[in-house]
Formats: C-alpha cells, sequence, structure tokens
C-alpha cells in the first residue's frame, strides 16, 4: 500500500505545479528514495498521465487534471507540441491549446499553455467542442477524409451559440473549403461572444494532419493584432509539424 499512497502524492503534487519539475525536485520535496520516484514517474509516463519535456523534467498532462490522460499513440505529439505552445503563449501573450479529432470527427483537447494576461481565454480541458464553429474543429474537418466529413455535415445539428455562428451546411462546406486554401481558420465569436480564436494544421511525417494548435484571445486583442498573430500561429504550426518528420513538397 506503501507504493499507492506514493504515487497519489506523487500526482497531488504535479497538480499543483503548472511548469515541468526535474526528478530531484520530486525527490527533494516528496523526500522519495530516488529510485522510487523514477520508478513511480515512469509509471505515470506510461499510462499517459505524465510527459518528460527535452530537458528532461516531468510534467503532468493538462488532460490528467480533469481524469482523461491521453491516449499512448497521442505522446511524441504532446511532448513535441509543448515547449512550441510555451514559446507562442509567452510571445504572443495569449492561450494556446493543442487538439485532434478521431474518425468520427469528435475532438479532444490534448493540452493548453494559459496566458499569464490578467484578462486572458481560457478553456476547461474536457469542455464540449463544437467543430462546426471552432477554430479548432474546421481545421481537423476541412483536412478530414471527405467520407467522415460528409458524414459529419450530414448528421449533426448545428447549434447558433451566438449570433456569428454559422449554422447553414453549404456555407460551412465553403469556409473549408478556404480553410485547406489558406491553411488557417478563424472563428470570429462563432462559439463564445467576445472570443476569437484561430488555428492551424499540424501535420505527421506522412502528411496527415494529425491536430490542431489554437490561439485564443480577446476579440478586441485579436483585431489589433491579426496579422502578428496569424503569423506566429502558421509559424509554430509549421515549427511543430517540422519536429515530427514534415516536409512540405
Amino acid at each position: 500500500m506503501k507504493s499507492a499512497g506514493r504515487i497519489l502524492d506523487l500526482l497531488e503534487y504535479l497538480s499543483a505545479l503548472r511548469e515541468a519539475v526535474s526528478l530531484s525536485q520530486i525527490v527533494q520535496h516528496l523526500k522519495l528514495p530516488k529510485s522510487s520516484a523514477h520508478g513511480l514517474i515512469q509509471t505515470l509516463a506510461a499510462r499517459g498521465h505524465v510527459v518528460q519535456d527535452s530537458t528532461g523534467r516531468y510534467m503532468l498532462v493538462e488532460a490528467s487534471r480533469h481524469g482523461f490522460p491521453f491516449r499512448r499513440h497521442e505522446e511524441p505529439l504532446v511532448v513535441t507540441a509543448i515547449p512550441f505552445m510555451e514559446r507562442l503563449r509567452d510571445e504572443s501573450g495569449e492561450t494556446v491549446l493543442l487538439g485532434t479529432m478521431n474518425a468520427h470527427c469528435d475532438l479532444r483537447r490534448l493540452a493548453k499553455c494559459v496566458s499569464h494576461h490578467p484578462v486572458r481565454y481560457d478553456v476547461n480541458m474536457d469542455a464540449a467542442i463544437a467543430a462546426h464553429c471552432t477554430a479548432t474543429g474546421r481545421v481537423l474537418l476541412a483536412h478530414a477524409p471527405a467520407e467522415a466529413r460528409d458524414a459529419y455535415l450530414s448528421r449533426v445539428r448545428f447549434l447558433s451559440y451566438t449570433r456569428y455562428t454559422i449554422t447553414d451546411v453549404e456555407q460551412l462546406r465553403e469556409v473549408l473549403i478556404r480553410v485547406r486554401r489558406d491553411g488557417y481558420a478563424i472563428n470570429d465569436q462563432e462559439f463564445i461572444t467576445g472570443s476569437t480564436g484561430i488555428a492551424a494544421p499540424i501535420f505527421d511525417a506522412e502528411g496527415n494532419a494529425i491536430a490542431a494548435i489554437n490561439l485564443g484571445t480577446l476579440t478586441s486583442r485579436y483585431v489589433e493584432r491579426r496579422e502578428e498573430l496569424l503569423l506566429m500561429l502558421r509559424s509554430t504550426a509549421d515549427l511543430i509539424s517540422r519536429a515530427l518528420g514534415y516536409r512540405r513538397n
């Protein structure tokens, strides 16, 4: 039972932190033998609750703070993306999120780096995501296989969340064509009034759009910095894709 207690102590310790921590810090703060701490942290990493960054430090993934760790095949993506997301958050001053979509076009958030701005955009990791009126959803729908996208558009009832929400299916199809052509998507107050999200695709080594990186901000700040924020977002998406082995033809 001692090991069970220790792993709970470790989870509680990591959940209270917002930045990555080294093994030596874990040992020092929890007063654990180094071998025990290493074994526990590796167990959590193997189960998808913890990731190790490029400097060897550990952090609890955001999804695990809300009870659903990412799946094993998503770990390399999250580990690769987080340092770029943190840099984008710091350079832009805005909140950055990473999301993915399954074969049924259901969306899932994998990680987030929340803005340090006193007035900022934030969202719960387990909150519902409407694909048709969010930037992340539109990017991934635009790059989804045609059969999956058509099935989604034919079965879903498009709710209107604000007075700006597009709910006409033919208009949505036109939006998705532009998103794929332009390389980014914009949700301008269609999901939450007063907030704007922009997203760009992340590609794997085979050229598949496996995720989207999203920058969320207040609409007033987006209007002032539109081109700057879009440039930073698209550059970050390209850097993550290249780190995953993608090479544009």
